[in-house]
């Protein structure tokens, strides 16, 4: 298709043409109107002419007055630019202005005398070949007692203004043209311009430059459309501001949200992501818009519960679970966008990961399924012993006191059981509220004393702690609550080794941290324990564990005393190799050593 011509080449032609066919339509008017009122005038001035002629002809109209007429005619035709001729009825010349008597014909056929000798003013125009030219005859009958006895003809070559002739003269069609035309390319140049500027004006809208404003006011018409287009990007750029400022907030709160969110439009395709929700299924918005759910993410239970939110048209809600090395519990409701007429443009999937929550709910149902046996235990033991005394035992002695040992035992187990829960409680509480008071203080004074009592404890099983440590170790410490924490690590040592066997117990410092480890030669543990063994009552061996006595509370100590101190725990073990406990605690001051008193 070629291209369509421009405003300009439409408006201009017709606008030149317009002009050209009004502006000789005007001529030939005034052309026309001019003529006949030469016309009027001249018939006027030769009527004039012609009563005159017959009031000085007065009662001379006959054939012998002929030479006398015609002298007297001639004399007057030397004034008047008209030729005046008086001749009989019967067509005989009297007399003429201008030629001579015997070179002129009678002519009472003509159609001015015919209408003259009938008693009216006569009057018509013809080419002359006596006077060469167009001219225009008037005759009146000159009357005698009611008798026409003559006839008195005036003429004069035609005044017209014939607009054609003027078309011979290149100054007219110089004028006639070129100034319409000029003045049209002006008028349609200066139009095209100020349309060109209304449509640079809306292209930048487009564009969405919102700044530019219209200053053309040349006609009121102009004017009006200039303030319109203003007003309308003022309009525009408030409420694209109002809009982007908008979209910005949603973006911030969507952005910011823990939740995932995900759009989908009524054909399951993928509209919408927050940061969330790219993090949660390990891809971004750039890479799924525009697919379907079912190309973009691989999960059938929440394909099924996109198309149950669509279907269903009321919010739902349901739990689902992606499992992974690590499974995610997630919360999931559900909700269909509409528009302003109800129709359904989609869905709205917020998924809330509650994995946390599952975690501490699995944990709180453990630790009350632990407490309770670890409560119940030795309390069904004592209490079966107490019966067996009321039964008759307590009288013998031997038993009876047999009884009473393991009585004692069990009680001392369940008051250990309950002094650990509650400095585990204590130690959490503090933490939360940041009650842990933390000194600048020496490590190597905590471990010396740690070591010390070790060394009583591993008296009964013939064992050896060695220690190392260099002097300048120094952090924020509580030192009770660290001290509590190593003997619990190195009682563990002593508990789960054979006897002879040595305990290292060392600390060193790293670039950001202190080390701090106490290695065993004891049992070991497998590796499918060591991500758990922190845990309240977790045993690896629970046979085991309850013969040498522990309360399966020590290590989760140990534990929530290191993040009082903001540091971190870690294992490494294997089955008959013993085991390496560290304690990774911050130590980000160099000058820490020198602010210790003195």
């Amino acid at each position: 298709m070629g291209t369509k011509p421009t405003l300009f080449w439409r408006f201009y032609p017709a606008s030149l043409l317009i002009v050209l066919l009004s502006l000789i339509t005007m001529c030939w008017y005034v052309s026309r109107i001019a003529t006949e009122q030469f016309t009027e005038r001249a018939v006027n001035e030769l009527l004039s002419e012609a009563h005159i002629a017959r009031e000085l002809v007065g009662d001379r109209f006959s054939e012998q007055n002929a030479p006398e007429i015609d002298a007297m005619l001639k004399k007057l035709g030397r004034h008047p630019s008209s030729r005046i001729t008086v001749a009989l009825p019967n067509g005989v010349i009297l007399g003429d202005s201008q030629l001579d008597l015997a070179n002129m014909d009678q002519f009472f056929d003509r159609p001015e005398i015919k209408e003259a000798l009938s008693g009216k003013t006569g009057m018509a125009t013809r080419k002359s070949l006596t006077m060469n030219a167009t001219v225009l005859f008037v005759a009146i009958p000159v009357q005698n007692q009611g008798n026409t006895i003559g006839v008195v003809r005036a003429a004069s070559p035609e005044i017209s203004f014939d607009f054609f002739q003027w078309t011979r003269v290149p100054l007219f069609w110089i004028l006639l043209i070129g100034l319409p035309a000029l003045l049209s390319f002006y008028w349609s140049r200066k139009l095209a311009k100020s349309l060109h500027q209304y449509r640079t004006a809306a292209e930048m809208l487009t564009h969405s430059d919102l700044e530019h404003r219209l200053n053309e006011r040349d006609t009121s018409e102009f004017e009006a459309l200039t303030d319109a287009m203003n007003t309308m990007s003022e309009e525009v750029h408030s409420r694209i501001a109002a809009i982007l400022r908008q979209r910005n907030e949603l973006e911030a709160v969507l952005s910011g949200m823990l939740e995932s969110v995900m759009v989908v439009d009524i054909e399951e395709r993928i509209v919408r992501l927050n940061k969330s929700a790219e993090r949660l299924f390990r891809t971004s918005l750039d890479k799924v818009k525009g697919k379907t759910i079912q190309e973009a993410i691989r999960h059938t239970e929440l394909h099924r519960f996109v198309e149950d939110t669509l279907a269903c048209g009321d919010p739902l809600e349901g739990d689902i679970m992606i499992i992974g090395p690590s499974d995610v519990f997630l919360q999931a409701r559900g909700s269909t966008l509409r528009d302003t007429r109800g129709n359904v443009l989609g869905a709205l999937i917020v998924l809330n990961d509650v994995t946390r929550l599952k975690t501490l709910e699995n944990i709180r149902r453990d630790f009350v399924a632990n407490v309770s046996h670890e409560l119940k235990t030795p309390i069904t033991s004592i209490k079966g012993f107490l019966e067996t005394l009321r039964e008759g035992a307590w009288e013998d002695r031997e038993n009876a006191e047999r009884f009473m040992d393991i009585m004692l035992k069990h009680t001392n187990r369940l008051d250990a059981i309950i002094d650990d829960l509650l400095s585990l409680s204590r130690i959490e509480r503090d933490t939360e509220r940041g009650e842990v008071l933390l000194d600048i203080g020496s490590v190597r004074d905590v471990l010396e004393l740690v070591v010390k009592e070790a060394k009583e404890k591993a008296k009964d099983k013939d064992m050896t702690i060695d220690f190392r440590a260099p002097d300048e170790l120094v952090a924020r410490i509580n030192p009770s609550l660290l001290e509590q924490a190593l003997m619990n690590l190195v009682e563990n040592s002593i508990k789960y080794s054979d006897s002879g066997k040595t305990i290292s117990i060392s600390a060193d410092r790293g670039p950001k941290e202190i080390i701090i480890r106490v290695k065993d030669q004891g049992y070991g543990i497998s590796q499918e324990h060591l991500s758990r063994i922190f845990e309240r009552f977790y045993r690896v061996d629970k046979a085991r564990d309850r013969k040498i006595g522990g309360t399966g509370l020590g290590l989760a100590i140990v534990k929530h005393i290191v993040h009082a101190h903001g540091g971190r725990v870690g294992v490494e073990s294997s089955p008959g190799k013993g085991s390496t406990f560290s304690i990774f605690l911050p130590a980000d001051s160099k000058d820490l050593h020198e602010m210790l008193p003195r």
